[in-house]
């Protein structure tokens, strides 16, 4: 068993020498951070500048993309900088960093798109009263807590960036405090909020069964990017638990790296090109704004 040390620093085992490559990736990753920075703030302008959009749906809006340039502040400048350097080394202060802004960006992603679904359901259940209704991260600071406590018996992260499972299997102290906490903030936040994810679409199929054909259109037309969001999600949540949690040794290491960065890189893209594109009103506004500066 290996004795405790007093760790200073992590290494990121996840890095191969691409040798000049490293500059391609290295373009590639700062074109898609610039363009997941221009994408998120034009809608987010688009949405403050227009007073028809200043309602519930936009203002969640407005915050889910704060929070996907939140979370890719949080994982791109600092993958850029390992990827030109070396020594793929991050000390224990910023990893921790890493791991709070990691948590709290999906924690944060999560509690939206659920609150979202519940926007959803008032404005297709009960539109008339849907004004009315509709008015306009204490668990991740414990986990990461709890995680820096821990005496660690290594300090190598088979990952290309920090999270908590990692950092939590290279302890050698006692971490059952660590997993029932883990469970207890999962099972009170994500199993609840799937719950009233799955409650407030149900109560949405019904209505849509018993509507009208022009009540299921709107069903349609409000609910996809919010499902196609929330699926791009989950499945990017998931890769990160199959990566954290199983033996991936056998999967070749570039797609390993995938998944672990689909879930910080596809979703700040993905929600502003899919509700730019959907939703009508932010599809007309941008013509008007594109026609009047032609």
């Amino acid at each position: 068993m290996m004795n405790s040390t007093q760790v200073s620093f992590f290494v990121l085992g996840a890095y191969i020498d691409t040798k000049l490559l490293k500059y391609l990736w290295f373009v590639i990753l700062t074109s898609l951070y610039v363009l997941i920075i221009i994408c998120n703030v034009l809608l987010m302008v688009l949405i403050c500048v227009n007073r028809s959009l200043h309602e519930p749906m936009y203002m969640f809006l407005c915050s889910l993309f704060v929070n996907e340039l939140y979370g890719s502040t949080g994982l791109f400048p600092f993958l850029l900088d390992q990827i030109l350097s070396d020594l793929h080394t991050v000390s224990v202060p910023l990893c921790f960093l890493q791991v709070f802004c990691m948590h709290t960006y999906g924690t944060t992603e999560f509690t939206t798109l659920a609150v979202m679904s519940y926007d959803r359901y008032l404005a297709i259940c009960f539109p008339l009263q849907y004004s009315s209704l509709m008015t306009t991260a204490t668990n991740v600071c414990s986990t990461t807590s709890l995680s820096f406590s821990l005496q660690l018996c290594g300090n190598v992260i088979n990952k290309v960036y920090c999270d908590n499972y990692s950092v939590v299997k290279l302890a050698c102290s006692d971490t059952t405090v660590n997993n029932i906490y883990g469970l207890f903030v999962t099972a009170s936040s994500v199993f609840l909020a799937v719950f009233f994810i799955l409650y407030t679409y149900m109560r949405i199929l019904r209505v849509c069964y018993c509507g009208s054909k022009q009540t299921r259109q709107k069903a349609v037309s409000t609910c996809t990017p919010h499902l196609a969001s929330l699926l791009n999600f989950c499945c990017g949540g998931f890769f990160e638990i199959v990566q954290s949690r199983f033996d991936m040794s056998r999967v070749p290491i570039i797609l390993r790296i995938f998944l672990s960065l689909y879930f910080l890189t596809c979703q700040p893209l993905f929600n502003p090109l899919m509700y730019g594109l959907k939703m009508s009103k932010i599809r007309s506004t941008c013509r008007k704004l594109f026609s009047f500066q032609r």
